[in-house]
């Protein structure tokens, strides 16, 4: 009998996960997988847990499920997502909705927003934040496509989404790819996220000789402020997990090569199509590029020389902590007003009207990103709407003036040590650029024309030109015929 609420294909961590989620919450939910040991596996755990109907095909999803259906996919991004829809397409009904919980591309997501549309099929690209304990206890969730197939499959949705004050962290984003563009970005902030925290790890233990305990205590402190956010809370963890039968911190067993999944790729290769720069998250992506040279850094080690380090009083020592939480807190601001301005930037390309603070809200649970002053983001764009960048913002503006200072001793300290802080070096240079009324690009037109005949504009009068540099050195006006 057709009475389930909705299918699952896909039982995986997340997917696993999110389907005990739903049937937690009330929904009756339909499960397949394409190996039917993992249905088996996942029904011998969790039948118990709630309303399960385990199907071993497609076909057998469908016909439990009532109409107009919904099924949730929750299979590697790529083409495993088109098999499948492609698979799924041939058995429903139009008005059935099919939604993509997985990390895909927000162009693969308009395709198949359009090619789902042409079959009279729903289609929502849904990003998924929070991990696995977050799938089971509480994601935020950013749904993207038409209106009425989010309606569709809303009660459920922010039934099974985090809360924070009796929030749901669940909000329509906007159409075709909306969803799927927000959660790349939001992955992209997560990338200088990390990075500046694991550069304010190696400052701390390179340039001034804390250990992991001492650091340990450092980020949980940390965490009781400003700087409250599920990161900070985590990074303490991590460095105060000793290695198992050993007295060393685990951190220090870890190799330091980071791998990547490619959505923070993703989001500079889109910055860089949008004209954005997004100059924090990219030097993230970077940095773990160069972390996976490790044959060559070893080489490299014995090889290039290096300044030599001073030693550090206990005074500047406790200097130099402070300096570091404030200079975290300033480029982080700077992250998040880039990945806004990323945000605003394809809102207005694509045409998708995203409301910037509800992004902020959503985010304040759940996701990975979650932060305390996520609420301050949101109430900025509550103030403006239309505000051009969050470091213009009243409450940033201020806090980035009394932070830089500190900001601006570790940069300069990190550099005489000879210990790298991309991220934090490339997020102070965005802010110094930011705030210039006339910065070196002159020259560079300059250049430009010199060698392309590129021209330029000039600032005491209208109208484009070109200097013949290397023939009479006369100026021609070239907007004119």
């Amino acid at each position: 009998m057709a009475e389930h609420a909705i299918g699952v294909v896909g039982l995986a961590t997340m997917g696993m996960n999110l389907a005990r989620n739903l049937a937690s919450h009330g929904a009756s939910v339909a499960v397949y997988n394409r190996t039917q040991r993992r249905t088996d596996e996942f029904m011998s755990a969790f039948a118990g847990e709630g309303d399960f109907h385990p199907a071993f095909t497609l076909e057998e999803l469908t016909k439990a499920l009532r109409p107009p259906r919904a099924i949730l996919i929750m299979v590697k991004a790529g083409a495993p997502v088109d098999e499948a829809i492609d698979a799924l397409s041939l058995i429903l009904k139009p008005g059935d909705t099919l939604i993509d919980g997985g990390n895909s591309l927000f162009h693969d997501t308009r395709r198949r927003a359009a090619a789902a549309a042409q079959r009279g099929l729903g289609f929502l690209g849904m990003g998924v934040s929070g991990g696995e304990e977050g799938a089971l206890h509480g994601p935020s969730l950013m749904p993207g496509g038409p209106r009425e197939s989010y309606d569709r499959v809303e009660e459920m949705l922010k039934a099974i989404s985090a809360k924070v004050d009796g929030v749901p962290c669940c909000t329509y984003i906007g159409p075709d790819g909306a969803g799927h563009f927000v959660k790349m970005v939001h992955n992209g902030i997560e990338y200088a996220d990390i990075q500046l925290i694991a550069e304010s790890y190696d400052f701390l233990r390179q340039a001034i000789g804390l250990d992991a305990n001492e650091l340990a205590a450092i980020f949980r402190a940390w965490n009781e402020g400003e700087l409250q956010s599920y990161l900070i809370e985590i990074t303490a963890n991590v460095l105060a997990k000793r290695d198992d039968g050993a007295g060393a911190a685990l951190v220090d067993q870890i190799e330091d090569e980071a791998e990547q999944k490619g959505t923070g790729r993703w989001t500079s290769q889109s910055a860089l199509e949008l004209g954005v720069p997004l100059t924090g998250i990219t030097e993230a992506v970077f940095a773990r590029m160069l972390s996976s040279q490790k044959l060559e850094r070893v080489t490299a080690s014995s090889i290039l020389a290096g300044p030599t380090r001073g030693n550090v009083t206990a005074s500047e020592r406790s200097s130099l902590v402070d300096d570091m939480r404030e200079a975290l807190y300033a480029a982080k601001i700077v992250a998040y007003a880039q990945g806004f301005e990323h945000l605003a930037a394809g809102s207005k390309e694509y045409q998708w009207t995203i409301d910037l603070g509800s992004l902020a809200t959503i985010w304040r649970g759940g996701c990975i990103i979650r932060a305390k002053f996520l609420n301050r983001i949101r109430d900025a764009y509550a103030e403006q709407p239309e505000l051009a960048n969050l470091m213009l913002a009243p409450f940033f503006k201020e806090a980035l003036e009394s932070s830089q200072e500190a900001w601006r001793r570790v940069v300069k300290h990190a550099v005489d040590a000879g210990v790298p802080i991309p991220a934090f070096a490339s997020s102070l240079a965005y802010y110094d650029g930011y705030r210039r009324a006339r910065g070196p690009a002159n020259l560079i037109q300059g250049l430009r024309d010199y060698f392309g005949s590129h021209t330029y504009r000039r600032t005491d009068r209208e109208g484009a030109y070109h200097t013949r540099w290397a023939q009479d050195g006369a100026e021609v006006r070239t907007d004119q015929t």
